[in-house]
């Protein structure tokens, strides 16, 4: 077997269907995973999003895990989240078919052990690739069986359990789903809640004929801000394609920043369990920790990545934990990233009062930010280095290097951080004003684009 550290990622395995991944080599890598997960589980569930490959290729996986004598339980259409939710309550280790917000030629597979625990390269997947790349062992057993079951509606009854909305004003919610897992949870989620939403996109379509489902770019939520001025909507919602990241608009059409969505539903999580830890990661918003601090609770700050986020919410005991791109981490969600549940705190934030949105998430924006912006470059050391150089000597200023290189002045920082996959740099930068945000962010990308 050739080489496979091309598809298997950090935390998943992607590629391009029919050059990189096909149904043979899906078949091999459910028989590893199933070496893998014997030992603790005998059966595994699987779930898959809207894309044409899907189906197929999941099949294929199930026929690897059952040639291993394991169990398959089909949970069929799934969001990411779903497919967390059913590993937990089934308490059975999970593959994911999707390739998230990638163009419709790519998929992928995203594994957990029972309980939504995270599968990435060290802790698993470099151990599959390996088995697979070596010749998976045949076994002379009985094969495993497939049964198929719906957890829709648990899902739905499970999340509608962690946040009450019974009691909030009628509220009117534009939702993107942008042809991908959205608009098949979305209407399940939202039955029998207070508001009334006006869909977009809701077909499931897995060659994304309206727009691409990552709504981190922001070319991609302008149907949603539009939409949402057109009817007078008190908020909006975009999906990203497996549904497990939510963004959202106030109801002018602006962005809410992840950042301030990650505190406020800190702040509620904190009221229902006061002193608890929450984690962000170390580019969220200065704002997360201070208003974190403000009630009672005890900030954690960790690498960008859901490994890292998940393994120290397990330390912590944390309650709640957030990224800046938008994935929302839950301790009564086995731990595992919903970006549903988030979006119905911040419904229910929105509509226990009766303010604006733009109004109840200012408290929680308190500084101007850059976003990420990338930069091709050829030495990702090098130019992290000339960057470090420049600052080390600054007054005032400290380093350190948890993940990338982060340079704090006090009233503004950034972090530049070099891409796993890519010759990218990822630089961002946070600051009182807009006028402080550029002038740091130009004094940075003159060294790191020199």
């Amino acid at each position: 077997m050739s080489d496979l550290s091309a598809i298997v990622k950090a935390y998943d395995i992607r590629g391009v269907v029919g050059e990189q991944l096909d149904a043979g080599l899906v078949k091999d890598f459910g028989a590893a995973f199933a070496l893998l997960i014997k030992p603790d589980s005998p059966s595994v569930v699987v779930g898959h999003d809207m894309r044409e490959s899907s189906p197929s290729l999941a099949a294929a996986f199930a026929e690897g895990v059952t040639s291993q004598g394991l169990d398959i339980v089909s949970i069929g259409l799934a969001s990411t989240d779903e497919l967390y939710f059913a590993s937990g309550k089934l308490d059975m280790p999970g593959a994911m078919f999707t390739a998230s917000h990638n163009p419709a030629k790519y998929n992928g597979i995203k594994l957990c052990r029972a309980g939504a625990a995270p599968v990435g390269q060290d802790s698993g997947l470099a151990e599959i690739r390996d088995t697979v790349e070596q010749g998976v062992p045949a076994f002379a057993g009985q094969p495993g069986t497939v049964t198929e079951r719906d957890v829709l509606s648990d899902y739905a009854e499970y999340l509608h359990s962690l946040v009450d909305l019974s009691g909030i004003r009628r509220l009117k919610v534009v939702v993107d789903a942008g042809n991908g897992m959205g608009g098949y949870t979305v209407p399940k989620v939202f039955e029998g809640v207070p508001v009334d939403i006006v869909p977009m996109y809701f077909e499931l379509d897995g060659t994304f004929p309206n727009h691409e489902a990552n709504p981190l770019d922001p070319k991609n939520l302008v149907d949603l801000q539009a939409k949402v001025r057109e009817v007078g909507a008190d908020i909006g919602l975009a999906f990203d394609g497996d549904a497990d990241r939510c963004f959202v608009v106030d109801e002018h059409g602006d962005p809410v920043s992840p950042s301030a969505v990650t505190a406020l539903v800190a702040v509620r999580e904190l009221a229902k369990e006061p002193g608890a830890t929450i984690i962000h990661n170390l580019i969220t918003s200065k704002a997360v920790p201070e208003i974190v601090a403000e009630h009672g609770g005890h900030a954690m700050r960790t690498r960008v990545g859901h490994s890292f986020i998940k393994a120290r919410m397990a330390e912590t005991g944390a309650i709640f934990g957030g990224e800046h791109s938008a994935h929302y981490y839950f301790r009564d969600f086995w731990r595992a990233d919903t970006g549903m549940l988030a979006a119905l705190h911040v419904l229910a934030a929105l509509g226990e009062q009766d303010g604006p949105l733009s109004e109840l998430t200012r408290k929680y924006s308190r500084y101007a930010a850059s976003g990420e912006i990338n930069s091709t470059v050829d030495d990702q050391a090098g130019r992290l280095e000339a960057v470090k150089a420049a600052f080390r000597e600054r007054s005032g200023v400290t380093i350190d290097e948890l993940d990338g290189l982060t340079v704090d002045f006090g009233d503004r920082w950034f972090n530049l951080r070099a891409s796993n996959t890519e010759p990218l740099l990822r630089l961002n930068v946070e600051a009182p004003d807009e006028a402080g945000v550029k002038a740091l962010t130009d004094e940075v990308l003159a060294i790191v684009r020199a």
